[in-house]
């Protein structure tokens, strides 16, 4: 029978530990490992910290305690660890009372606090389970993740001379994700996250930003115009203390996005997409971190701006239809149809209408006839976001329609349209501007470049009658993307489910699943983050219908996959729960 006294509990007694060298006794709910090392006596949690094996079958040599799994080793007076990748180990202060060891089992200090310092840590050495652990530590206490969501933004604005790239990116997505997830699944979202930020940032420079302007009160229009020249000449650190000394001049966030969204859109479809969709990204990121990180967050970009590729010097662009040519008239004609616009926002068409007038055209093989409709759109009077909106469906029945003929990597062309697309559409509601409206004419011709991708085109499932929806055609989805090319069985599944008047909200928490249980791949995690948007944005049943058929279809392409990843992630679940998971099932 346990003894206490005055917060300590009788352990053992001193000559027991003394001539067994270690004991293992249970203490008020823990595991205690007693250890007899140059004539004292040492208390630490029996569960090693890094897997859960039992310290007690380890050793002990010159004050160190080594865990015989992973030989993870241990200060056995302190706890504190010499691999970072274990964690200390707890220690118990122990008391010798007339040869009985005492052992304090008070609770140990703050968890939640401890889990801050060890998710830095598992980011600053690219150790995901650290950061799985962390996480689940972490959700626990607060479930909307926003802290470590914000922990892992400033580390990775930090510590990436490169500046913004695909780890932020998988990092935002995933948080965007967060709200359309089972409870249990929220954590291994933030883990992916933050893992894909320690992963892009391994093993590069830190980042130093440079001062803004001397003075103050600068002109944010002569900012914004010095920005785009920098960028045209390759000039980043110029383009960088343009947009420093904005934010240091109070610019707010439209202003910002106003600023940034030109000078992203100056050139053609830089660097296929990416630096747009980037740019969209960092600004859901301050949605979600708040403003004060804007300075931070936003200066990360513009080197993508300034080195990226653009599409102008393409051959693809130019030979055997001059695209940039049809643009550079269209870009003429734009002020004045944005213009003549605003006056008629009293009866235009509505967003659905707008799909239906332009999907086709736009899918078609007349890139003139294509921007010539958006640019009437826009001068009728349709909302620059609606047209967008437009324009980002017809990316996505790129994608619905992609034929398996195709050669794999092929997907990732269609991709890189529609996340560009729906970044010009997001831009457009954020800070609608003439010079980003070009954006969504880059991307028609994306578009229509795209063409081969759908020929043959796949067709898109029909309803075919069934009535009512259910749990086990969700079970079936999970099955068949534990098989390998279920590319037009997965869209099928999805668009039956939903003519059946099946849910959206089950539906997207099941395909938010299936793509965490993966290992990550960037392009997938932006293909079924901006589709989960885009179904949040129509009020259009089909069109829902067909964002998630395109979403399934291209997470179908790229699954299963060796889901090393998630292995790690339920290693870190198991263990928070307690599991033992040196034993045998």
């Amino acid at each position: 029978m346990e003894q206490t006294m005055t917060g300590l509990v009788r352990a053992a007694t001193l000559a027991d530990v003394r001539k067994r060298g270690y004991l293992t006794v249970q203490l008020q709910g823990n595991t205690v490992a007693l250890f007899y090392h140059n004539d004292q006596v040492y208390a630490v949690d029996n569960r090693c910290p890094h897997m859960g094996f039992p310290l007690d079958k380890g050793s002990v040599r010159d004050g160190i305690l080594t865990c015989y799994w992973h030989y993870a080793r241990f200060d056995v007076a302190t706890g504190g660890t010499f691999d970072q990748f274990a964690d200390d180990v707890r220690v118990f202060p122990v008391t010798i009372m007339d040869d009985d060891v005492w052992v304090d089992v008070s609770p140990r200090s703050n968890a939640v606090a401890h889990q801050r310092q060890r998710l830095r840590l598992g980011l600053e050495r690219d150790i995901s389970l650290v950061i799985g652990k962390a996480v689940l530590v972490l959700l626990d206490a607060d479930g909307s993740g926003i802290e470590p969501f914000r922990t892992g933004l400033d580390f990775g604005v930090h510590y990436r001379d490169a500046g913004w790239g695909q780890g932020l990116t998988m990092h935002t997505c995933m948080m965007n994700l967060l709200p359309h997830l089972a409870p249990v699944d929220r954590p291994r979202a933030l883990y992916h996250g933050l893992s894909a930020v320690a992963r892009d940032s391994a093993g590069r420079p830190p980042r130093f930003g440079v001062p803004p302007l001397p003075g103050e009160n600068q002109d944010l229009a002569t900012l914004k115009r010095w920005l785009r020249r920098f960028i045209t000449v390759h000039d980043n650190e110029g383009a960088e203390r343009c947009v420093v000394s904005a934010l240091r001049n109070g610019a707010t966030s439209q202003q910002m996005a106003d600023m940034l969204f030109a000078a992203v859109t100056d050139h053609r479809y830089i660097d296929i997409g990416h630096p747009a969709d980037f740019t969209n990204k960092a600004f859901e990121a301050l949605d979600t971190a708040g403003w004060e990180n804007a300075e931070a967050v936003l200066t990360t970009l513009v080197r993508g701006y300034a080195n990226a590729a653009r599409m102008e010097e393409s051959n693809a662009w130019r030979n055997p239809v001059d695209l940039i040519a049809i643009l550079e008239v269209a870009f003429e004609q734009l002020p004045t149809a944005w213009s003549e616009g605003e006056k008629q926002r009293a009866a235009v068409p509505t967003a659905g209408e707008l799909r239906s007038q332009h999907a086709e055209l736009l899918l078609g093989d007349d890139p003139q006839a294509a921007v010539d409709a958006l640019i009437a759109s826009l001068r009728a009077g349709a909302a620059p976001a609606d047209i967008a909106g437009a324009v980002v469906y017809a990316a996505a029945l790129r994608i619905a329609r992609f034929h398996t003929s195709n050669e794999l990597g092929d997907w990732d062309t269609a991709l890189h349209t529609f996340t560009f697309a729906n970044a010009i559409q997001q831009g457009l509601r954020r800070a609608p501007s003439p010079e980003l409206f070009r954006g969504v004419l880059d991307a028609a011709m994306s578009i229509y470049l795209d063409r081969f991708l759908n020929i043959p085109a796949a067709r898109i499932p029909q309803p075919n009658g069934r009535q009512h929806a259910s749990e086990a055609d969700l079970a079936d989805l999970t099955q068949l993307l534990d098989r390998q090319q279920q590319v037009n069985q997965a869209g099928q599944q999805v668009a039956h489910y939903l003519f059946g008047g099946g849910e959206s909200a089950p539906l997207l928490a099941q395909l938010g699943r299936l793509l965490l249980r993966e290992d990550r791949d960037f392009h997938t995690i932006q293909m079924v983050e901006a589709a989960f948007r885009q179904v949040g944005q129509v009020d259009d049943a089909t069109a829902r219908t067909h964002f998630l058929v395109a979403a399934s279809r291209y997470l179908a392409a790229h699954a299963p996959t060796l889901r090393a990843q998630g292995q790690t992630y339920q290693i870190a679940q198991r263990l928070h729960q307690g599991d033992r998971l040196f034993e045998e099932d």
